[in-house]
């Protein structure tokens, strides 16, 4: 599973890459751009660090990372969409891909947390 969600965050970034470069840009879209370019990459940068964790405090804070980054590439595909600069049609397997990295990091943060707390 580490490897299969390793390529599936690297793949957001470069989708959200190729998607961004599509189009013209101007001031408005060169600051929203910058903004989820950020975000979506960095969803797989730190999905790595979550691979390389030395600890499961460490674990769950990498893991957090992530979970915050794709919660914040959803709110710029939602910035996109509704003020009509990329239509819905084209964000919408984008949005499914992060919600579906997004659903996956909260799980493991409950399950990791589950663990440690029964090992207590």
């Amino acid at each position: 599973m580490e490897e299969v969600l390793k390529n599936r965050t690297k793949k957001l970034g470069i989708d959200v890459i190729n998607l961004i470069l599509k189009y013209q840009q101007t001031p408005v879209i060169k600051v929203i751009s910058n903004q989820i370019i950020r975000s979506s990459t960095s969803v797989g940068a730190n999905y790595r660090a979550v691979c390389r964790a030395k600890s499961n405090a460490d674990f769950i804070n990498k893991l957090r990372i992530v979970e915050e980054e794709a919660d914040e590439t959803l709110f710029w595909f939602e910035i996109l969409e509704e003020t009509q600069i990329i239509k819905s049609d084209e964000l919408q397997s984008l949005k499914r891909e992060t919600n579906e990295i997004l659903s996956i990091v909260v799980a493991s943060i409950k399950t990791s947390l589950n663990r440690i707390n029964k090992s207590k």
